[in-house]
């Protein structure tokens, strides 16, 4: 489900505006976050580290209210729930778009995006999956330690969905940490809201056990 937000009332407004007649609205951060007590957990009871710390990443979107914003047709809504959408690697090097709804139970997620993954392993080419845009653009590239990020855009076609990737973990012991970038839509979020979710995100990844 979704509403719509009354522009005009909105304390953002000036910066709805503003930033909707860019040719490039989004921008993006790149932060660590340290993973070493969620990769332990991973570790210690047999879980994907990657559904882990996707799980906690749709739990921390979900809690941070600008994440679930998005833009149709010059209005802006507000979806009850943010899903993922990340892309699954092949065995053949290529990958593949999934859809991976969001669930407040890990283990009802992990379920629901385990069948997904093995799905999108199997399949070829570059479908897109069927889902609405209240989805999160995920992407996960565990070979590079990088320190930015840029994406693929069609500037064609109206897009407000926040894109986060996440790179190579690195250190030892309670030093893991990995890579995280974020880009957003700055009509309808700034630094502070990024803050928000960056802070929450961690908060979540220092928890050792399903939350």
């Amino acid at each position: 489900m979704k509403k719509e937000l009354n522009i005009e009332e909105w304390n953002r407004a000036g910066h709805f505006n503003f930033f909707s007649q860019f040719d490039e609205p989004f921008f993006g951060v790149t932060v660590r976050v340290n993973c070493a007590k969620a990769y332990e957990y991973a570790k210690n009871t047999g879980n994907s580290f990657f559904l882990i710390y996707l799980h906690r990443t749709l739990k921390a979107a979900n809690k941070i209210q600008p994440f679930k914003y998005r833009i149709e047709e010059g209005k802006v809504f507000q979806y009850d729930d943010v899903h993922a959408s990340p892309t699954i690697a092949r065995t053949d090097g290529t990958f593949g778009f999934s859809y991976m709804p969001y669930q407040e139970s890990f283990y009802d997620f992990k379920e629901r995006a385990t069948t997904e993954i093995d799905k999108v392993a199997h399949s070829k080419g570059l479908e897109l999956p069927q889902c609405g845009l209240n989805v999160i653009h995920c992407s996960s590239m565990p070979w590079l330690d990088f320190t930015s990020v840029s994406h693929a855009r069609h500037f064609k076609f109206e897009d407000s969905c926040p894109k986060i990737s996440f790179g190579k973990m690195t250190g030892e012991g309670e030093d893991r940490s990995m890579p995280i970038s974020i880009h957003v839509h700055h009509a309808l979020m700034d630094g502070y809201e990024v803050g928000l979710f960056v802070e929450e995100f961690q908060k979540l990844m220092n928890l050792e056990g399903e939350v």
